[in-house]
């Protein structure tokens, strides 16, 4: 396995990030432990998971999985680095102060009981799973600065926040001497690129490790040629527009250029997005243990110039128009 320090703080992560979203739906507890186990006998060290992940298990699940897990002992907590999120509803009756969005009012109560889900004294890593328009940068860094100064967060991350929202509040943490964001985890892959244009050029700018989640679109960069009828890839076709099957001649050249070069579709997929210098940990999320067999070798696999050439010309951001620079403002601008 491949390491890296995660943004411009001094953690080390593994090059790959266990995701744990499916744990509690499409993963049962038992599996969920097999995976936990493989990944770090693989050496990844990095888990991801939101308080919110839960499937049919419930809100929460997720974290109460790794909790159980890590209670098990033999070092499991110092062997790895948790993030989880906050943000999103816990219950299906919320109240006034427990709807989408975050406050110091909501932010005491999700961190503390993610931290009794998770059976720990601290999460290394706390992000905000979505961007809020309505918050005061004071009542946000004022109510992350508590729980990191409490020690019940070592470092700050957001999620799914606007190339300006990064700015926003990375320029106020410096204001008022806090280290700021180190992640942000964003839909980034072969098949959905439009962070290229603001988020991945300023979370690099700005010291923000980038953790891709979806790298491998949800299943339609495995090399799958079909999606069975309920499946996550079946879902996910809806949501690109792509249809998997013989008439789709770009993934039908992508799994062509993958032969070539001797690599597997969805090795070739994580590699890609592991290129872009902006890029920390790609997140796999993960449903059965034998998705961890060989993953290591996308985090150190370096794809050549000509290949990046031609998988980007393949999934050109611009949709066929003449090729630009997709990094803002050169993408739309002279």
């Amino acid at each position: 396995m491949q390491y890296t320090k995660l943004g411009k703080s001094n953690l080390i992560v593994s090059r790959i990030c266990l995701g744990t979203m499916h744990f509690g739906g499409a993963t049962s507890q038992e599996e969920a432990f097999k995976i936990m186990d493989r990944a770090l006998e693989l050496g990844i060290n990095f888990f991801d998971t939101a308080n919110v992940y839960g499937g049919a298990g419930g809100r929460g699940c997720s974290e109460e999985f790794i909790g159980r897990w890590l209670s098990q002992g033999n070092g499991r907590r110092d062997r790895i680095v948790l993030a989880t999120k906050v943000y999103g509803l816990m219950t299906d009756t919320p109240g006034p102060n427990e709807a989408r969005g975050i406050s110091a009012y909501k932010v005491r109560k999700h961190a503390a009981d993610s931290l009794r889900r998770l059976q720990t004294d601290h999460i290394d890593l706390y992000q905000v799973h979505h961007y809020e328009r309505n918050i005061t940068p004071e009542e946000f860094w004022g109510m992350f600065e508590r729980l990191v100064n409490d020690g019940d967060v070592l470092y700050m991350g957001s999620s799914n926040f606007p190339g300006w929202g990064l700015a926003k509040f990375q320029l106020h943490a410096l204001q008022r001497g806090f280290m700021g964001l180190v992640s942000e985890p964003t839909m980034y892959s072969l098949l959905c690129r439009y962070p290229e244009l603001e988020v991945l050029p300023a979370a690099h700018d700005m010291g923000i490790g980038v953790i891709p989640y979806m790298p491998l679109a949800g299943g339609l960069l495995t090399g799958k040629t079909q999606s069975a009828e309920g499946s996550r890839t079946r879902s996910v076709e809806g949501e690109y527009g792509i249809q998997l099957g013989e008439q789709n001649k770009q993934l039908a050249e992508f799994s062509t250029l993958c032969r070539e070069i001797g690599e597997k579709e969805h090795i070739v997929a994580i590699a890609w997005t592991l290129a872009n210098p902006a890029v920390t940990s790609p997140i796999v999320g993960i449903r059965r243990v034998e998705h961890l067999d060989g993953i290591e070798r996308a985090a150190e696999l370096k794809l050549e110039g000509p290949v990046l050439e031609r998988l980007n010309k393949l999934f050109d951001i611009n949709r066929g128009r003449p090729l630009r620079p997709a990094e803002a403002p050169e993408a739309y601008a002279w």
